[in-house]
């Protein structure tokens, strides 16, 4: 057993979008908190002032976050109790959060979720037939040869699997897919939870030609491919 000290990490999701997600653990965890750590203090001072809540404010973003861990874990070092926030989901996943879990454990403090809303598992939960295991990736290269090798790798495997995408991007990622595998069922999450929310099914040619064909393309993506043994739509080949 670990003989943590007082102080307290809470690593606090909070809404992709929709504010009506917040759950009331996280308000009163915000709440109670003696600081609140953040990626982008700009939103999620947006975020307190929705919630009536004053708190102080601790930068801690990727290009800063070893550093930024230091002061916060001085901070648990005085037993004080400290929420941090991405700037919307889950910290740790494709967002930063992970370098501040380790050094906080490391010094010998408890580190508590608070689990909330996650991009991936609002798409996972809408896919349907994803079969009994889904391969979360995230962010792939931008490099175009890089994104392609992963993505031929992910579908050999032949199991499901959720990446994250820009709208600068989503039309290259998705010619790669459907350049691989044409047939393959994709579903394709835009805007999760927010006021114009899009979730799109077909296969990847299908799905590449629709957003191909926009005159403009907005939003944050999350993209759902289905393995082999799950796809409803192997056996078209549709490049229209």
């Amino acid at each position: 057993m670990y003989n943590y000290r007082v102080g307290v990490l809470y690593i606090t999701a909070t809404p992709i979008g929709n504010l009506g997600d917040m759950t009331f653990r996280a308000v009163e965890t915000l709440k109670t908190a003696d600081a609140v750590a953040c990626e982008d203090t700009r939103r999620t001072l947006q975020l307190l002032n929705h919630f009536d809540i004053r708190k102080p404010l601790i930068s801690c973003r990727a290009q800063n976050e070893r550093a930024a861990a230091q002061k916060i874990i001085g901070l648990l070092n005085e037993d004080r109790q400290v929420a941090y926030v991405s700037d919307a989901g889950t910290p740790g996943i494709s967002d930063p959060g992970a370098v501040l879990v380790d050094e906080a454990r490391k010094a010998g403090h408890r580190v508590v979720p608070v689990p909330g809303a996650s991009a991936f598992a609002a798409l996972a939960s809408v896919a349907g037939s994803g079969g009994k295991t889904i391969v979360f990736e995230g962010f792939l290269s931008p490099k175009p040869g890089r994104r392609k090798n992963r993505l031929s790798e992910l579908m050999e495997q032949g199991t499901a699997f959720v990446v994250y995408e820009s709208p600068f991007r989503i039309v290259k990622l998705l010619s790669d897919i459907s350049d691989i595998d044409s047939g393959r069922r994709v579903v394709v999450g835009r805007e999760l939870t927010k006021l114009h929310e899009e979730i799109l099914e077909g296969t990847a040619a299908q799905v590449c030609s629709n957003f191909r064909e926009r005159e403009r393309i907005q939003g944050e993506f999350a993209v759902f491919v289905s393995g082999i043994k799950n796809t409803r739509f192997s056996h078209i080949c549709d490049d229209n």
